[in-house]
């Protein structure tokens, strides 16, 4: 694992322990986005696996959609 993926999955770890408790149980899919985010950038790499939750996070509100939505197999080269 690089430096820069370590970096950002270091990020997304704290945010789960110091600041998700303060916002609530607000995400409406599963895995939750910041799970997701770390699953895809372990499994499509650091920019793809950031697009990816990026979409993933935007999609994330009352209009959109719920429910199971695990991080795609697919690895374009």
């Amino acid at each position: 694992m690089n430096i820069l993926k370590t970096f950002f999955i270091s990020l997304i770890k704290f945010y789960k322990l110091v600041i998700s408790p303060f916002l609530g149980v607000n995400c409406r899919y599963v895995p939750t986005c910041s799970d997701y985010a770390i699953q895809s950038i372990e499994q499509k790499g650091i920019i793809k696996g950031l697009y990816s939750s990026f979409k993933r996070i935007l999609r994330c509100h009352p209009f959109g959609g719920s429910g199971y939505d695990p991080v795609s197999n697919k690895r374009r080269n």
